[in-house]
């Protein structure tokens, strides 16, 4: 029976080993910390592409039940009335749709199923090396320990060691001059419908909102940063240093912002964004990247999760019906470059979006009067499924 190793324990990583496993390929999942990301994380959007991939593998039900729907969102500026209102896409037949859901509880339901179905995951193995060896490969820890496997995937996310040692001139991750901070909100109450998302272009600065079914209020802001900061100078920002800074860029908007800020108790610790808009080789050997190590998007997206569940699927299943491991990366590789690119472009642009200058500020109202956006517009994104058999 074929065997993998899988470099990476976040979303990608236990999806990987649940989807080979369906496949009927064993497969080790290896994560560099010592410990799980319980608790790690604010909140991302499962979109329903990617909910619908999870359910390929009966997983869809357990992470359903640890977030709340989102079916849809508006775009507005400040307190002033929604330019616009999209969907996240049509529910699945059994009405599931996109969730709003903690990183940590999406991490924490996907690792516990996969201990459950029989998977090892081995912490404390970071990767510093990988040698082809006759029909596999060899990886070696920074513990000094080693393994053996017909393949590696990489799943180690944006810093991904498995993509430099496959592809040594990879570029950079792209810097997104943008930061993100954001909280929960208790005991605040808005006139907001439950689950509709609210995406504000503030004066000082972007922000989004989403009332909990239990009255909390879950957001996040998007600072601009044209300067690049280092891991230590954000370090170096405490909670209430990032509360001063927001209530100072909402001091102007007519909105919740400051509302939302002040209610609650603990400001996430900020952190830069990046994409990952080309990754020129994503597989050689018997190695091949997936997820945010191949093509990391913008949050903005809002499909870094669904992206690297999707991947997950699609590789499990290339694996199973191609004659050889190159095949089977060749072919997963023409079912994926092009959309996972087109979304990390997506996400692109609604980054760029978030910076508005006064100029656009008195423009897009306009655009979006004259241009509004058929139901469909994003069908390409949201309607993607995955055929197991």
């Amino acid at each position: 029976m074929t065997k993998a190793m899988i470099i990476g324990g976040g979303v990608a990583g236990p999806v990987t080993a649940m989807a080979l496993q369906k496949a009927g390929i064993d497969a080790t999942v290896h994560e560099a910390y010592d410990r799980g990301a319980d608790g790690v994380g604010a909140f991302l959007t499962l979109a329903v592409n990617g909910i619908a991939a999870l359910g390929t593998l009966d997983l869809h039900e357990a992470v359903r039940d640890k977030g709340f729907a989102t079916p849809r969102m508006s775009l507005g500026m400040g307190g002033k009335k929604p330019m616009a209102e999209f969907g996240f896409g049509a529910a699945l037949p059994d009405g599931t749709g996109t969730q709003t859901i903690t990183r940590a509880a999406l991490y924490g339901a996907l690792r516990d199923e996969a201990v459950r179905r029989g998977i090892p995951i081995e912490y404390g193995k970071r990767l510093v090396a990988a040698t082809p060896e006759g029909d596999g490969v060899t990886a070696t820890f920074v513990d000094g320990s080693s393994a053996h496997a017909d393949l590696i995937i990489g799943a180690d996310g944006l810093r991904s060691t498995v993509r430099t040692i496959i592809d040594p001139s990879a570029p950079p991750p792209r810097y997104v001059p943008l930061l993100n901070t954001g909280g929960y909100a208790e005991g605040l109450r808005l006139d907001a419908e439950p689950g509709h998302m609210h995406m504000v272009f503030g004066r000082g600065c972007f922000y989004s909102y989403v009332v909990h079914p239990d009255g909390d209020v879950w957001w996040f802001a998007n600072p601009r940063q044209p300067k690049e900061l280092s891991k230590q100078e954000l370090a170096a920002v405490g909670a209430e240093q990032w509360r001063a800074k927001l209530l100072d860029l909402f001091a102007e908007d007519d909105g919740p912002a400051r509302d939302l800020v002040a209610a609650s108790d603990e400001i996430f610790a900020g952190w830069s964004t990046y994409d990952f808009p080309k990754a020129p080789v994503w597989h050689r050997d018997r190695m091949i990247i997936i997820g945010d190590a191949a093509h990391a998007t913008s949050p903005a997206s809002g499909q870094g999760a669904s992206m690297a569940i999707e991947d997950a699927i699609t590789l499990a299943k290339c694996l199973r019906d191609a004659a050889s491991v190159p095949a089977a990366f060749t072919a997963y590789e023409s079912l994926r470059r092009a959309r996972v690119e087109r979304v990390v472009a997506q996400g692109k642009r609604n980054g760029d979006g978030k910076t508005l200058g006064p100029v656009m500020r008195h423009v897009l109202p306009l655009i979006f009067k004259l241009r509004k956006p058929t139901p469909d517009a994003m069908d390409w994104m949201y309607g993607h499924r995955i055929d197991w058999t």
